[in-house]
This record gives structure tokens, sequence and C-alpha cells, in this order.
């Protein structure tokens, strides 16, 4: 166990089913770990929080909040027609449900927190890029 400050923009912190936590490397696709993750990053572009992929966490909802700047957060349509969009500004959050297919698009750069448990996590190419 550490009492040193942890940088949040350089790693994130695993809360084990354990109780036990611990600064580890951000896992942004699947991982192995039974760990809810706490990630923070400060992204300048839509390239940087996959803007082009859909994401899907199959075991858990994920909280997407938003700490600084703003976003939109996209659902993919469950049946045909447009996708649903949430602007999510600057000190709000958006609960993204169990298995629903999300995105995201920056409205400037901006501080964003996900939490989430990561296990299972999926990426599919967007096919429908505009």
């Amino acid at each position: 166990m550490t009492t040193a400050p942890i940088d949040l923009f350089a790693s994130a912190l695993q809360f084990r089913p354990d109780g036990g936590v611990q600064a580890a490397e951000r896992q942004m696709t699947s991982s192995d770990s039974r760990a809810w993750q706490i990630a923070t990053f400060h992204v300048e572009s839509d390239a940087e929080v996959h803007a082009d992929h859909w994401e899907m966490h199959p075991e858990a909802e994920e909280a997407v909040c938003c700490l600084a700047g703003g976003v939109r957060l996209y659902f993919r349509a469950t049946t045909p027609g447009a996708e649903d969009m949430v602007q999510v500004p600057a000190g709000t959050v958006v609960i993204v449900p169990r298995g629903r297919w999300h995105r995201l698009e920056l409205n400037a750069p901006s501080d964003l927190m996900s939490i989430t448990l990561r296990h299972g996590t999926r990426l599919e190419r967007r096919t429908d890029t505009h």
C-alpha cells in the first residue's frame, strides 16, 4: 500500500472484489481482472476517445463523467434509425446501461473519467462514419 499521491491522468485505479484498491495501467479493452476501473483522461481529439468505434461493457454499467470541457455520448440505435445522443457538459455524468453500445465525440478538449468493470469489454469499428 502507498500513501503517496497517485496521478490519475497517468494511472487508473482498480477496485478489487476483495476490497483492495491499487494504481494500475489503464485498460481500455477487455481485462481478465474482475476489478472495477476508474480512469481519467485529458483528450484533445475524437481519435483519443475512439469516436470511430462502438464500445460495450457486457458485465457492468459505465459512468462516463465529464470533468472539464464537453462531449457528446452516442448510443447505437436499437432499431433502424438515428443514434441517440446525450450532451455531457462539464461537471456531469451519464450512466451507460450494461450491454449498450456507445461512443463519444468531443465538443472541446476535455477531462473525462470512466468508471466500469472492463472484463468482457468489446470494441467494434463503426461502419456508418460521417
